[in-house]
């Protein structure tokens, strides 16, 4: 998701840059399909075959592109699957992260490094650290958050052993278009979105609904990390981003309900498939260090998100993907 909406950002603010893409042999392209017309040109936008497993396909691509700026926002980034896949996500997460920064040291290279780490290193949070500050003590909740506890360890590690130019984000919940299934909001937009086609019954299977986070677009997030690299002028810094809009999941499933153009009774079921082993469940940022730095605010509200999020399972299940698709 992230990832393609920096590629939009970046082909509009960059007209006269050439943009790197780096993806699996196997990694679906349902998100960048409107923009394989231009990959294909081999002019601007360019996919390269790495992945972060594998030591020798990441110094490849290091040995064909001298980049000036790394957004490196891949991960294994599924809270609830970390808990049945944990060696992949520390290994993709973890030493995959590690690998990608030393190939680019490998190379002598000297790009600006965005280190995507995440708010869920803070995990279980007491409420005498809310709202949560960059200094507030990490307690991952899930094998996904401590991998990114190590990411972001990782990130600093290298900027004060090596001098690279490293700038860490935790980022807090952002959503929108593009947003996998496997997360609550999008899981919830996809089925009312089948349910309003009568491709389901009435039923909306969720897991923890009185978790409280603080939402913001993934347009924003971009748009956020785009003025981060090309402004700081200083590195190392870790820092906590978000949006301003902060509600329970079961008032943001309420919210998505009420956009539903179904007109009659919705049930609500909790699946405990759904429910995570521990869950980070009170996720409130303070931005204020970004927003002094960087002098950025979000600009798109909560309901244009979430109007954007069902539409766009909308616009799926009209174009015929949803037969695809399992009911997550």
């Amino acid at each position: 998701m992230v990832g393609s909406h920096l590629a939009d950002l970046l082909l509009e603010r960059e007209p006269n840059s050439k943009i790197y893409g780096i993806c699996r042999w196997r990694s679906p392209l349902d998100n960048v399909n409107h923009l394989i017309p231009i990959a294909n040109k081999r002019k601007k936008l360019f996919f390269e075959y790495a992945d972060l497993t594998d030591q020798n396909s990441l110094d490849n691509v290091f040995k064909k592109i001298k980049p000036n700026y790394i957004f490196h926002l891949a991960a294994q980034s599924f809270p609830q699957t970390s808990f049945s896949s944990s060696s992949n996500t520390y290994d993709t997460n973890v030493i995959g992260t590690s690998r990608l920064l030393e190939s680019i040291k490998k190379f002598n290279l000297n790009p600006v490094i965005h280190i995507c780490s995440s708010s869920e290193v803070f995990g279980r949070v007491n409420k005498k650290y809310i709202p949560i500050k960059e200094s507030t003590p990490f307690h991952p909740a899930s094998p996904y958050a401590i991998s990114k506890a190590g990411t972001d360890l990782i990130g600093r590690f290298f900027y004060e052993a090596y001098g690279m130019k490293t700038l860490i984000t935790r980022m807090f919940t952002h959503t929108g278009p593009r947003r996998g299934d496997v997360f609550a909001e999008s899981s919830f937009a996809k089925q009312i979105a089948m349910i309003e086609k009568n491709l389901k019954d009435p039923v909306i299977r969720v897991g923890n609904l009185n978790s409280l986070r603080t939402f913001a677009d993934v347009r924003d997030a971009v748009n956020a990390y785009y003025i981060m690299v090309t402004k700081s002028k200083k590195f190392g810094e870790a820092y906590n981003i978000g949006g301003t809009y902060s509600c329970t999941i079961g008032e943001m499933l309420n919210k998505l309900i009420s956009l539903s153009t179904y007109n009659k009774n919705i049930k609500i079921k909790t699946d405990r498939n759904r429910l995570r082993p521990i869950d980070a469940d009170l996720q409130i940022p303070d931005t204020g260090k970004f927003k002094k730095d960087f002098k950025w605010n979000p600009q798109i509200s909560f309901e244009q998100t979430m109007s954007d999020l069902l539409d766009y399972w909308r616009n799926k299940i009209d174009n015929n993907y949803i037969n695809n698709f399992l009911e997550r």
